[in-house]
């Protein structure tokens, strides 16, 4: 994480400037890792979150799998070494290229979100002469409590097959003779920080798998997602997620099966802490309610706070005024949306200096635009810079 004593190692790099502290992530991934061996869980990395490639080798060397939305990230995966075999594919959308792709490659499953997706699934596998392993990836119609754009889980997301579809594809299973049902996938949202939402999930889990029993169902696998939220408003605080309560919540809650296995899908949580966005201020405009800092960095960087309504952390690492005043902090790019944070207090604040928006490893590159044609931003990490 950015601290103002690195500023004059930094201020020789061009700006918007993305940073990531190598050294925080291996410590995050460490507890992650030792906070699921005691249940033997199996975590897989949600490469949406960030596909940069030195961050993929870092987890890939924590031995995680890779929680893939696409073609092209079942490639990076590969290509960054995570085995065929730790690979789940998800996506409400899946192309016919994509999924030949994860039948080529022997993933270790797919997340299926459609009655219709599974027998588009059957028959490319039947094509090949391959068998397709799949997870029904079911609505439990949990309620999140986070933003509206990041719950996944209820009866109105796109996501999932809701709970009256499983009797069809139960009936229709014997049909499938190119796929093998092998678990039942759950994901209700994202940057969750109530643990008693996790409760909820387990519970209701545990009532459909006693659906699935009652059906001479066993399921071998169970896939609950991810969802870990993390600390935005104080990240020097709380650096790394609470890992060991996360994971002992399912396991009190979660009424398992002989012999089944428990994986997880996690991404923000891993990596959101480890970025920092650093911005230059370009103008100080005066305003009717507050004073604009206008910065060089954009929502063509960073998109959430647009998306989102994301509200991130922002430091003043150059300045030393004892006086703080309020600010918009806003970027360029031709958007009344493109505006980082409303009514904040920052030291006060003059053109030239350097501002650290903390918590933005996750989500925020991999998000980024060249929209107004603007150019990327420079990447810089811990190890260049000591």
């Amino acid at each position: 994480m950015v601290k103002k004593n690195m500023l004059s190692r930094l201020t020789k790099y061009p700006t918007p400037l993305y940073f990531y502290d190598l050294q925080l992530l291996d410590q995050t991934l460490k507890d992650a890792v030792d906070a699921a061996q005691p249940y033997s869980y199996h975590i897989h990395f949600a490469v949406k979150a960030n596909n940069n490639d030195r961050i993929l080798e870092s987890i890939q060397r924590h031995g995680m799998g890779a929680d893939c939305v696409s073609g092209n990230e079942i490639r990076e995966a590969l290509k960054r070494g995570f085995p065929a075999n730790k690979i789940v594919f998800a996506g409400v959308g899946k192309t016919d290229n994509e999924i030949k792709l994860g039948l080529e490659t022997d993933i270790f499953a797919f997340n299926c979100e459609s009655l219709q997706e599974i027998n588009v699934i059957n028959d490319l596998a039947g094509s090949m002469g391959k068998k397709a392993r799949i997870f029904l990836r079911l609505n439990p119609d949990v309620e999140a409590h986070t933003h509206k754009n990041i719950t996944t889980g209820k009866a109105e997301n796109k996501f999932g097959i809701n709970a009256t579809d499983t009797d069809i594809f139960l009936t229709l299973k014997k049909d499938f003779k190119n796929v093998e049902f092998v678990g039942l996938h759950f994901h209700i949202g994202s940057q969750i920080c109530d643990f008693e939402v996790f409760k909820n999930l387990s519970l209701k889990v545990n009532e459909i798998q006693d659906l699935f029993e009652s059906k001479g169902e066993k399921i071998k696998y169970l896939n609950l997602g991810g969802g870990l939220g993390i600390n935005y408003a104080d990240p020097q605080q709380n650096p790394i997620p609470d890992f060991a309560g996360y994971f002992e919540t399912f396991h009190k809650y979660l009424k398992l099966r002989p012999g089944q296995e428990v994986h997880f899908e996690l991404g923000r949580a891993l990596v959101a802490q480890c970025g920092t966005l650093l911005s230059r201020v370009l103008y100080i405009k005066p305003g009717v309610r507050n004073q604009f800092a206008i910065i060089d960095a954009s929502m063509t960087d960073l998109l959430r706070p647009a998306l989102y309504e994301a509200q991130h952390r922002i430091e003043n690492l150059s300045s030393e005024a004892a006086e703080k005043k309020t600010y918009d902090v806003a970027g360029p790019v031709c958007e009344s949306s493109d505006v980082f944070a409303r009514n904040i207090l920052l030291e006060e604040t003059r053109r030239g200096d350097f501002l650290a928006i903390y918590s933005t490893g996750a989500y925020g590159q991999v998000m980024s635009s060249l929209y107004n044609m603007r150019d990327p931003a420079t990447t810089i990490y811990s190890d260049e810079v000591e």
